[in-house]
């Protein structure tokens, strides 16, 4: 018996949509998503409204191997301030689900850092005496974290976690681990961003 054209033409294409979707749903969850900039916490690094594309292949190998995905220092990353699983280690202190941040990694598990008279000094076995790591990321004075960085801190990294910060650092600006937000535990790391995909003229990779 052999099905009428109408028929296998709109199986063909409910076969077709099912296969796009969960390519789409694949492609978002294991290897790349999207995200908009809203406001001016990463200024002049990032600005409101650029479309920035986040790396989800270096994160979904490293759980595939068993492992926590640990960034690199100074990468720009996008993490959940919110639960994403049941793991409490995992909720935010402001309790807000499903709002997604993104931030610079400043230092990390052990690490000493400090803000005091407008800067902010990491301190570690490799550099026990500080370092302000800024001026590797200043590519100029219009791209990179801002020379002032307002607020008095000196904590030390809790294990498991990432003190991150925004680029533009002066009062209230940027909601970070300096004022309020606090460190962030490894599991809500959602990626590091790999390109600004728009505007056109500021395309850059990362």
């Amino acid at each position: 018996m052999q099905r009428h054209p109408l028929v296998k033409d709109f199986l063909s294409l409910v076969a077709f949509v099912g296969a796009v979707a969960l390519g789409t749903f694949l492609l978002n969850t294991f290897v790349f998503r999207s995200y908009n900039v809203v406001g001016g916490s990463m200024e002049n690094t990032l600005l409101n409204d650029d479309r920035l594309i986040v790396n989800r292949l270096t994160v979904s190998w490293a759980h595939f191997l068993g492992k926590e995905y640990v960034p690199q220092r100074g990468d720009i990353i996008v993490f959940a301030n919110g639960s994403s699983s049941g793991d409490l280690t995992c909720s935010a202190p402001t309790g807000i689900k499903d709002q997604y941040i993104i931030k610079r990694v400043i230092a990390f598990p052990g690490e000493r850092v400090q803000v005091k008279d407008g800067v902010m000094t990491v301190y570690n076995d490799e550099h026990p005496d500080g370092i302000v790591y800024d001026t590797e990321w200043r590519i100029a004075s219009d791209n990179g974290p801002k020379e002032y960085t307002s607020g008095e801190v000196d904590l030390v990294v809790p294990e498991g976690e990432l003190f991150v910060s925004g680029d533009n650092r002066e009062g209230s600006n940027s909601y970070d681990s300096r004022n309020g937000l606090g460190t962030i535990p490894y599991c809500r790391v959602v990626g590091p961003i790999s390109l600004r995909l728009f505007p056109l003229d500021r395309f850059r990779l990362f």
